[in-house]
């Protein structure tokens, strides 16, 4: 997604600031408030504002 979104901007002359990075941190048990929830929640949050840079 985050490639693709940003190929598509580069190719209509806008640039997107930088996705968020994968968590490299996660210990596997499931935790309340899991690092893959907050990049998942930033990742979206990031792919709205490109959709929104792209159709503006």
């Amino acid at each position: 997604m985050f490639q693709w979104l940003q190929q598509r901007a580069t190719d209509a002359g806008i640039t997107l600031r930088n996705p968020p990075p994968e968590p490299t941190t996660c210990c596997g048990r499931g935790c309340n408030g899991c690092v893959w929830e907050g990049f998942l929640d930033a990742a979206e949050y990031w792919r709205q504002e490109a959709l929104l840079r792209l159709e503006g």
